[in-house]
């Protein structure tokens, strides 16, 4: 991405990649309800969205959350991925849908009332919730404003995904978007995710559309190995959402012809939203970028990998622009020590920004070398209350090769700001 200066620039960057493929449609609402489980009557918002083909498809697959206490609108569409077609998916913010007495029946409710109003069968539809756990769905309140969003749907001229995009977010501070053309055809993808971020699967929200015809088969055997080397390999906070899913689906009007390079375009999309979530993480001030080579397998390479990106000592180290190398040796060796991974530390490298930190056994460090690597982590600094669009694609790059094997892995993780504990401190007051 070009580097970008303002807002409206980000946006324009946005509506750019954001044509819609053939036979999709988007429609976006608003409506206003009050919480059963707050003692006022403050109205809160909610933004409702529809993502809709313009006929029915076979072609569509999902991937969703390992949680063991999963929002209902994951039951739902787990549920639906047995039915033979797929129409659309209805989304809201603010309230997740999790954990609660109603919470099927609430998202069955919506789902019909959806179906009603566009003519298609129930089974045809899936629900996306995100927002707080715990408080039910306002399910009156937006079968209420669902004529509202398909009049909006088949009124959608724009075509784009921007508005889509910017219509999920929930803590987001910017929309994520990203597209490629292929073969004639388009592969278009939104994104939602700041907090809770440490999937077992994908990320909060991710939705993807095509026209490119991808068999049902060949789509629900590819979006698995595209999600685990791109949104299952990230980490803000290492918590794992109960409402993680990504949804594709292809309106197969675009003859595909490789799907090998389908694949490898998909795979680019969810690196790069992947990206997109960890960068504007709540509270992040710097991206992590932890390349782990050497392993004996990938998932032992990110599983290492994560380790160092998820701990605390690390994360706060790197907030501070403090080059404390020594807590990424303690926590490479905590993992690995706990894990029954026979490391040898003499055989260990570990680089930060390109220069050699940690070898045979030692650290590698002088009083030059500790101002240039504290120089490093300010020049990828981001300010973490800056809103609107991401000030650059910088990323401190930790690179660490194990000597264990052949395999390889990159995790993308963000340190601990005093603004990731303030928003989360806040989020339902």
């Amino acid at each position: 991405m070009k580097k970008i200066t303002s807002e409206s620039e980000y946006r324009e960057e946005l509506s750019a990649r954001g044509r819609l493929p053939e036979g999709f449609s988007t429609g976006l609402t608003e409506l206003e309800f009050i919480p059963e489980e707050l003692d006022n009557d403050v109205k809160m918002p909610m933004n409702l969205s529809l993502l809709l083909l313009e006929r029915p498809t076979d072609s569509f697959a999902g991937v969703f959350t390992r949680n063991k206490f999963p929002g209902a609108p994951v039951l739902l569409c787990r549920s639906r991925l047995e039915s033979g077609l797929f129409r659309g998916i209805i989304i809201n913010n603010k309230i997740a849908n999790v954990c609660t007495e109603t919470g099927l029946g609430d998202a069955e409710t919506v789902v019909s009332a959806a179906a009603s109003a566009i003519g298609c069968e129930a089974e045809e539809l899936m629900a996306a919730s995100t927002g707080v756990i715990g408080w039910r769905l306002p399910a009156g309140e937006i079968t209420s404003a669902v004529p509202a969003l398909l009049t909006a749907a088949e009124a959608d001229c724009s075509r784009n995904a921007l508005g889509l995009a910017d219509h999920i977010m929930t803590t987001d501070s910017y929309p994520k978007l990203r597209s490629r053309n292929l073969a004639g055809g388009t592969i278009t993808a939104v994104a939602k995710g700041a907090g809770m971020i440490e999937p077992n699967m994908a990320t909060m929200l991710c939705f993807i559309m095509t026209d490119l015809d991808v068999p049902r088969e060949i789509l629900r055997e590819m979006l698995p190995r595209v999600v685990a080397s791109s949104f299952n390999r990230i980490t803000v906070d290492s918590d794992q959402s109960t409402s993680d899913m990504v949804i594709a689906a292809s309106s197969k009007r675009v003859e595909c012809t490789d799907y090998i390079d389908f694949e490898a375009a998909l795979s680019e999309i969810c690196q790069e939203l992947a990206g997109d979530i960890v960068r504007n993480g709540e509270g992040t001030a710097h991206v992590i970028k932890v390349r782990v080579d050497g392993a004996e397998s990938s998932l032992q390479a990110a599983a290492v990998g994560k380790a160092l990106a998820n701990s605390p000592l690390v994360k706060t180290a790197i907030a501070g622009n403090d080059p404390n190398v020594g807590r990424f040796v303690s926590s490479i060796g905590d993992y690995c020590g706990n894990n029954d991974i026979d490391i040898d530390a003499r055989r260990t490298e570990i680089r930060l920004g390109g220069e050699l930190i940690f070898s045979g056994g030692s650290l590698v460090l002088d009083p030059a070398k500790e101002v240039r690597l504290s120089a490093y982590l300010k020049e990828c600094r981001m300010d973490p209350v800056h809103k609107g669009f991401p000030l650059h694609e910088k990323s401190v790059e930790i690179d660490i090769n194990i000597a264990m094997g052949e395999s390889h892995a990159t995790i993308l993780g963000s340190d601990l700001t005093h603004e990731y504990v303030r928003e989360n401190a806040d989020y339902r007051s």
